[in-house]
């Protein structure tokens, strides 16, 4: 039984996406996602000017007049929502978990693609793959997605990118359009990016809460790693400790970002502290963009 907070927070993100993706990003998604390939349409008479390559040599022989494929294009995707269920993700200074910013933010990608009649599957993950959901449409499906994606117990606590790449690949047969939400907070995943990248369209979706960037000043705290356990006495008054945490966390970004740019990934990156939209919103122009 589904608590009745968590019933009422599907609710609240399912009318805040809801008026994104009608007000905002109506259009653009289905701009930017295009479809798989071309489909067999209709046979109708040649004229002059047709590529003589599409002509249906079997209609023509049998009615003594040449006739040509007409084809149109595959409109339906598959979108894949690849979400890390790993403990970092249940961190937030500001005013949420990141966790909860990667629910909403998934369900604005999931309600964008059943408007346009596009279907939808989810991966959580962990250090292995913990839970999958079927790509599948409509408004009913959409809301288990979400409500898996927000009231899932994972049993790990760390993060195996990898595994989750290949698990993807092995259940979707077909080309997809894969978001991988993640605070990528992992090791040695550049490889099964590029891999996974020239089997589907896959889109990096980066979490990250400002106190992983600094450490305020306010003396002695007890730190504790959420994928080890691991807990840590730091001096946050210490100028050089202040200083090593910030640039640790400028390598792993810059780091990160590096991965990308080799692999060709895009990335939508979305921060606690802020709004996701603007992000989204410059991931939809950019691809516009890159389309036209």
């Amino acid at each position: 039984m589904i608590p009745q907070e968590v019933m009422q927070q599907i609710r609240r993100i399912q009318i805040r996406t809801n008026h994104m993706v009608n007000d905002i990003l109506a259009g653009q998604y289905e701009s930017v996602f295009k479809g798989q390939g071309m489909e067999f349409k209709e046979v109708r008479e040649y004229v002059p000017g047709d590529d003589v390559r599409m002509i249906d040599w079997n209609v023509t022989a049998r009615t003594s007049t040449p006739h040509v494929k007409v084809l149109a294009e595959e409109r339906e995707l598959t979108v894949m929502l690849m979400v890390d269920a790993s403990g970092s993700g249940r961190f937030g200074s500001v005013a949420r978990f990141k966790n909860e910013l990667a629910a909403e933010l998934c369900a604005v990608l999931a309600i964008s693609a059943i408007k346009n009649n596009d279907k939808v599957g989810l991966i959580v993950f962990t250090d292995q793959v913990e839970h999958y959901i079927p790509p599948s449409k409509g408004r009913t499906h959409v809301l288990r997605v979400i409500r898996e994606v927000l009231y899932y117990e994972p049993k790990g606590r760390r993060t195996n990118i990898p595994a989750a790449l290949q698990y993807l690949n092995s259940v979707t047969k077909r080309r997809a359009v894969a978001f991988l939400v993640s605070d990528f907070m992992a090791e040695d995943y550049e490889v099964s990016l590029r891999i996974a990248n020239k089997r589907h369209d896959l889109i990096a979706v980066p979490v990250t809460d400002p106190r992983e960037e600094t450490l305020p000043e306010v003396g002695l705290v007890s730190v504790r790693d959420a994928e080890t356990g691991r807990e840590v006495l730091v001096n946050t008054n210490d100028t050089h400790v202040r200083t090593r945490y910030a640039k640790a966390a400028l390598d792993r970004a810059k780091n990160r970002e590096r991965i990308f740019q080799r692999t060709r990934v895009d990335a939508i990156d979305v921060r606690t502290d802020k709004s996701y939209v603007d992000a989204i919103y410059k991931f939809f122009r950019m691809r516009e963009r890159r389309c036209a």
